[in-house]
């Protein structure tokens, strides 16, 4: 099948007992057991669940994975991943990622003796010279969180196997619908389900997609043992929005485009950050990893200082001012202030996270209507 096609159909089976066409939410937490120590294949909700289940199938036919887990954010599926390693190991990032990401591996997982380090990861041999030893796992983004990066999953995945290390690939600004890191050779996929899976800003989840049953069993013992699960009504709800991801990111990258073509010709615009400009220094290898389009997220700097990106940040009428990203409303805010203020100060200036930065997050209302009220919002 197709993707839009599996989308619908994979996990969405029609009822048996009823003949709807949509399953049921099943919301039980507990369920009867055929005798004392035989089990069924449900038995508490937390180790798993109809409802829940069926969004697990319809993520790992998107993905090309063996099996997912749904969790009840994209912090508890990225917390579940650093849960494989052990004290004395490490971790590699890229420089560009997320801020929650970043508090994470920096501020929660480094108190258990596990290393972390972040390394350039759009520049395959320079990042190769960031592996150690005990270099256990390679966490990446592309494109990346908010410089919009690109990184060469196919590259970094030979460089991890050369070194026996795990590679997981945040996907959350790509969607399956875009990129598929486990059909290059990754390991392991996390989404932050809130953003495209969902795509209406009404339900927070997250998603891990294994390549194997082998590292699936190991994530499954995590989530089960720490309990991180999503809730059958957000399950429903993200089922439901698959249905119509690869619609929406299909107009939402047509529209990402447009705004990026006409900000990078205004003059208010110190730079555009966004994979679908020829002078992207990753377009090409986006175009080869991307399928059917360069995402619906890109950045720009204004020129001018801290305040005056602040005031176009929040003269938006469109675009609300907001964290989070990936549905229908277009969203816009300030990385150092707000997604990425969890950032050490140094480590923002490091990774080029200025104050002029401001991240947009397109989303379905018409090209002509978000141009004219970021125009607007720029001022003279």
């Amino acid at each position: 099948m197709k993707f839009r096609t599996k989308s619908i159909h994979i996990g969405n089976e029609c009822d048996p007992q009823t003949g709807a066409v949509v399953p049921p939410i099943h919301v039980a937490s507990t369920y009867v057991q055929p005798g004392a120590g035989e089990w069924g294949e449900f038995d508490y909700s937390r180790s798993g669940n109809p409802t829940r289940k069926n969004l697990e199938r319809t993520l790992a036919a998107l993905e090309s994975g063996h099996a997912a887990l749904a969790f009840s954010s994209g912090m508890a599926a990225t917390h579940a991943v650093t849960m494989l390693l052990q004290s004395g190991d490490h971790i590699l990032a890229g420089s560009d990622i997320y801020g929650g990401t970043y508090r994470l591996l920096h501020k929660i997982v480094d108190r258990s003796n596990i290393s972390v380090s972040l390394a350039d990861s759009t520049q395959p041999a320079r990042f190769a010279e960031a592996i150690r030893p005990n270099t256990k796992l390679i966490w990446l983004e592309s494109p990346g969180n908010p410089l919009m990066s690109i990184t060469d999953i196919a590259a970094i995945v030979q460089l991890a196997k050369e070194h026996h290390v795990i590679v997981a690939v945040d996907n959350t600004f790509a969607t399956p619908a875009l990129t598929r890191p486990l059909e290059l050779g990754a390991d392991v996929v996390m989404h932050s389900a809130t953003k495209y899976i969902g795509g209406h800003s009404d339900a927070l989840g997250g998603a891990l997609i294994a390549k194997d049953q082998e590292l699936f069993e190991r994530l499954y013992f995590v989530q089960n043992a720490t309990g991180a699960v999503l809730s059958p009504f957000e399950s429903f709800l993200m089922s439901r929005g698959l249905k119509t991801l690869a619609l929406r990111v299909e107009a939402q990258c047509a529209t990402a485009m447009q705004l990026a073509d006409w900000l990078a010709a205004d003059p208010r615009i110190r730079r555009v950050l966004y994979p679908g400009i020829p002078s992207h220094p990753g377009h090409e290898i986006a175009a080869r990893q991307m399928q059917g389009g360069f995402g619906a997220m890109l950045s720009f700097e204004v020129e001018g200082d801290y305040a005056r990106t602040k005031q176009v940040a929040e003269s938006t009428k469109l675009f609300q001012l907001a964290v989070s990203l990936g549905a229908v409303e277009s969203l816009i805010e300030q990385p150092a202030s707000m997604s990425h203020a969890s950032y050490d100060a140094e480590d923002r200036a490091a990774h080029g996270i200025t104050d002029g930065l401001i991240r947009l997050s397109v989303g379905l209302e018409a090209f002509d209507d978000l141009r004219d009220d970021l125009d607007q919002a720029l001022g003279s």
